[in-house]
């Protein structure tokens, strides 16, 4: 079986992130990840917390601790909550780790030794108040595009163009908000990007073809405009110091590397952090991952449309640059965003449903499947809550929840505790109407396979509920409670056909609502070795004869796999959130 690296993006250490960052990056690679493991392929799923940068040392700042502090605890939370949603990181690792230190300062060695990059004079921005340069995302001001009037010097968050300090209008400083700015001399490391153009052309027309729209559009659209040689270093407190040995003068003047260097470093970094972990006995070889690794493994990159620039032209021309192996992205799966009633989630103004909030409200799998199955792919997607309700209300709790529910309450008040066989006198095969049912099951787990292969979220949730759809249409054609009354042996047979269903939606949708998958197949009390216990995954045999389950099986009917939401909770939730 193949290797796959999969990494999302780096969420940013300066605060819980809103539904929008994770259905846009860490959820659809979880649900990857997840679908490759049951599938027998080796899988390394790789992410960190994003910790360089002047928004933590605001954050810190306004939290009153020192940042190496503030982000410990901000990297705890975030992984707790990442804990609460089920995400199968292998490793979740930190921007701020010596291994990423090492390995950035590696490669910007590399880049400087072959040429790419260049100290240079340039004028920056200096605030009279704070007594300092104020790196570009320390000053704020109006975008000259679209008239945002909280952009920030590096990009604007609202219409995502990239820009200068120099480029806003009515600047002022994040610190103090000061407006008495002045600008002067320093010197800084820019990255040669100009120089990388034709390499990172050819790159993007060997790999991009194959990416989604979304990804290839972007890049080639950064293209067409011109790689600009970019400045690499910032003055900063708090970040991946430059190399003394390389640039004595500018690590002497405390310069750091500029956060969207070092971050997309950190894919590796966390890897090697990830090996670094391992228990006694184990080796976890990191380089076989990342080093001459073009022919061994295959990487899948997801994040939403804002980072894609940097990830698809700025980070491989690092790479490029190096003049090193380093593995770079296969495929890049890009999202646009989801908005909450039309308007933009924002970390930064608070706007939205947060996701420590989210499971305060409600189990990890309403909103899993929820996000995934209205994943903002072919264009952005609104949440709202009537929305919301209405997917977990009918897809969730009556589709899937209350098929597993009667089934197994009717099958023990009728025959027991147990699955019946079936097979005293007068029992009867599976008949015409099973054959059809498996075929259907076959070719719909076929689609489901392939949308997932396909990284087609939307169209894979909606096979996913095709699949619990089919068990319903069959229990209400066969109907267990009428035959119960005049065939009991009949009866069994439809409940012990359906009981199969069960175990084979708790194996398939898994990678969605991992919580209730586990909870479907600790219905059944299966031996340690049997094969149904053991399988991962269903064959299109396996849904073709639906016969996992053996006949006598000890069964128990778990609690109510998913609650609906009443008008009272989308009242409150309206109120406490807003929903205009």
């Amino acid at each position: 079986m193949a290797r796959h690296l999969i990494t999302s993006a780096l969420p940013y250490i300066n605060g819980i992130k809103h539904l929008g960052n994770m259905v846009g990056s860490m959820l659809p690679a979880d649900v990857y990840a997840r679908y490759l493991r049951q599938r027998g392929h080796e899988v390394l799923y790789i992410c960190a917390t994003d910790e360089h940068g002047t928004p933590a040392e605001l954050a810190a700042q306004d939290a009153g601790l020192p940042v190496a502090e503030f982000c410990a605890r901000a990297h705890d939370r975030q992984k707790a909550v990442y804990d609460g949603f089920r995400l199968s990181f292998d490793f979740f690792g930190r921007s701020s780790s010596p291994q990423n230190r090492e390995i950035t300062q590696e490669i910007a060695r590399e880049l400087h030794a072959n040429g790419f990059i260049e100290e240079r004079a340039i004028r920056q921005v200096y605030s009279i108040a704070d007594g300092r340069f104020l790196p570009d995302r320390y000053i704020v001001g109006t975008c000259p595009h679209c008239g945002y009037d909280k952009a920030r010097g590096d990009q604007c968050e609202n219409c995502t163009r990239v820009l200068d300090p120099t480029d806003l209008l009515e600047p002022r400083s994040a610190i103090s908000g000061s407006s008495d700015l002045e600008v002067r001399e320093t010197r800084h490391l820019f990255l040669l990007q100009s120089k990388l153009t034709d390499e990172v052309e050819a790159w993007i027309a060997a790999n991009g073809d194959g990416w989604p729209v979304l990804a290839s559009s972007i890049a080639r659209k950064w293209l067409t405009e011109g790689l600009q040689d970019r400045s690499i270093t910032r003055d900063l407190e708090w970040g991946v110091p430059v190399p003394a040995d390389t640039w004595p003068e500018l690590a002497a003047e405390g310069k750091v590397f500029y956060v969207w260097f070092d971050a997309p470093v950190e894919y590796i970094g966390a890897t090697r952090e990830w090996a670094d972990a391992a228990p006694a006995g184990e080796v976890r070889d990191w380089r076989s991952w990342w080093y001459e690794a073009d022919g061994t493994v295959r990487y899948t990159e997801f994040m939403a449309k804002d980072n894609v620039p940097f990830h698809t032209v700025m980070f491989p021309a690092t790479l490029l640059g190096s003049r090193q192996p380093w593995k770079k992205v296969d495929y890049v799966k890009a999202f646009n965003w989801l908005t909450y009633y039309g308007g933009k989630f924002s970390t930064s103004q608070q706007r939205g449903i947060f996701t420590d909030v989210a499971l305060e409200l409600l189990p990890a799998d309403y909103w899993r499947y929820f996000l995934m199955a209205h994943a903002p792919e072919s264009d952005d997607s609104s949440f709202t809550w009537d929305l919301f309700a209405s997917v977990v209300n009918k897809d969730l709790a009556d589709t899937l929840g209350n098929f597993v529910n009667r089934v197994l309450s009717f099958s023990r008040k009728r025959f027991g505790d147990a699955v019946p066989g079936g097979h005293g006198p007068g029992s009867h095969e599976p008949g015409e109407a099973e054959q059809r049912l498996g075929a259907q099951i076959a070719g719909l787990l076929a689609d489901y396979e392939g949308d997932l292969e396909a990284l087609n979220f939307r169209k894979a949730a909606r096979s996913l509920r095709a699949l619990w759809s089919a068990g319903n249409a069959y229990l209400d054609e066969k109907a267990p409670w009428l035959q119960a009354k005049t065939d009991p042996e009949a009866a069994a047979l439809t409940l012990r056909t359906a009981m199969n269903l069960i175990h084979l939606y708790a194996v398939v949708s898994e990678p969605f609502i991992p919580t209730a998958a586990a909870a479907m197949r600790q219905s059944f009390a299966l031996a340690e070795d049997a094969p149904a216990r053991t399988a991962a995954w269903v064959s299109a045999e396996q849904a073709r004869a639906l016969d996992f389950l053996p006949a006598g099986t000890a069964f128990t009917v778990p609690p109510v796999l998913f609650a609906k939401i009443t008008d009272e909770d989308l009242a409150a939730w309206t109120t406490r959130f807003g929903g205009e």
